[in-house]
């Protein structure tokens, strides 16, 4: 039988612990309530105590409380709580995990979520989800439902919410997965954004048909945190990162930067990897009237009614060409990069309104001036989304995984 993990403070929440634990029961689930709480005495009797989590991080519980710092005891708890929960699904005890909170409880349950492989079910009832939840979620699957009230009492609407989410994880935690095939396929990572999705997938179709398996990540700061994340932790043997318009996000800040580490794992793990200038043409905003101040008068593209987009200027072009050379040029394994010459987006070719040979001529220059020079750039006179360019980098993956001996299960 199937075991949902409950985390959560039950001094504070314990009768709504109660109630969720009682409706996933009821679905023929078992339920392991795990206590993380440390104001108060738990209204409701936890299986595991709030002691054995402040051990699983080499705290005492008592000083802890008798600190009455609230912000470093939810930090011990918070990491008492992921190594408890990582040590519960090696033991075969946990199924998937769940809990409710507010800021403070979504912070530590969704700590322990994080510290669990992917595709364990994570499902996070909070009065949050329906804000900015990167810092809870990170580059992992968790589910996040936004609790509409606060979590305080059993109400006409907590009893719903809460029943949904109920049925919600106890659904994940019983749903059998379909077995992978003896013989997995090499994985390979790509990044596409809806002005590289021709080229990507043509690339993935050529790919696919020669026998590996590809991951594609929307570059929207999230999907290449996690891409990152993933080519760290050994996940795939090659990487073909068409889309870096990240960047560009970073250095001029847009809302879908991917921090100061993208482009820097496939290069420090040494494998493979075929990059280009994809979508550095623009920067990303929220709805039109999101967009800051000081870029107003600025080259505005409406992509959507949630997404406006910024080209680009030479000078900003040229900054991004270094850091993207200089970045690439911590490469540990083989790297190439291809330049799309007639436009780097949908949206960038002649007749588009991101159309500036300026702009682009600078993006080549700066990361002409910082690349390696034994890395090597391979220009081509068509766009982005011409099929025979990503024709050219599937053929120059697969030579170089050949050269290395990762070799696909066709």
């Amino acid at each position: 039988m199937s075991t949902v993990v409950l985390m959560g403070t039950l001094d504070t929440k314990g009768a709504e612990y109660a109630f969720l634990r009682d409706e996933i029961e009821k679905q023929g689930i078992e339920t392991l309530l795990v206590d993380t709480g440390i104001l108060g005495d738990p209204s409701t009797r936890p299986d595991i105590s709030r002691s054995v989590v402040a051990e699983a991080a080499d705290a005492d519980l008592a000083a802890l409380i008798e600190a009455h710092d609230r912000g470093a005891a939810v930090s011990a708890m918070a990491k008492g709580a992921a190594a408890l929960a990582l040590r519960l699904y090696e033991e075969g005890k946990l199924d998937a995990i769940a809990g409710l909170g507010g800021t403070g409880g979504t912070a530590l349950v969704t700590a322990a979520m994080r510290a669990l492989p992917i595709g364990v079910p994570k499902l996070m009832v909070s009065t949050v989800a329906s804000g900015d939840t990167r810092a809870y979620v990170g580059s992992t699957d968790i589910t996040m439902m936004h609790s509409v009230v606060d979590i305080a009492g059993i109400n006409k609407i907590s009893r719903k919410i809460l029943g949904n989410a109920a049925g919600a994880v106890a659904g994940m935690a019983g749903q059998p997965v379909t077995d992978a095939p003896s013989r997995e396929a090499p994985l390979i990572a790509a990044t596409m954004f809806g002005v590289t999705t021709p080229c990507v997938q043509k690339a993935r179709e050529l790919l696919e048909r020669s026998g590996f398996e590809v991951l594609t990540f929307h570059a929207t700061g999230t999907g290449g945190r996690s891409m990152e994340e993933l080519t760290k932790a050994g996940m795939f043997s090659a990487v073909l990162d068409v889309t870096t318009t990240e960047l560009a996000d970073e250095l001029v800040g847009g809302v879908f930067s991917a921090g100061p580490d993208r482009l820097t794992a496939a290069g420090a793990a040494g494998i493979p990897q075929i990059v280009s200038l994809g979508a550095l043409d623009m920067v990303n905003f929220g709805a039109w009237e999101t967009v800051p101040e000081k870029f107003r008068e600025r080259n505005l593209y409406r992509h959507n009614a949630s997404i406006t987009l910024m080209r680009t200027t030479p000078q900003e072009c040229l900054e991004i060409g270094r850091r993207l050379g200089s970045r690439l040029s911590q490469s540990k394994g083989p790297t190439v990069v291809f330049v799309p010459l007639k436009g780097i987006s949908l949206i960038a070719r002649a007749g588009q309104p991101f159309h500036d040979p300026e702009a682009d001529n600078a993006l080549l220059r700066g990361l002409r001036e910082s690349l390696r020079a034994d890395i090597e750039i391979r220009e081509f006179n068509t766009d982005i989304n011409d099929p025979s360019f990503a024709e050219a980098m599937v053929e120059a993956l697969i030579e170089i995984m050949a050269e290395k001996k990762v070799n696909a299960h066709a």
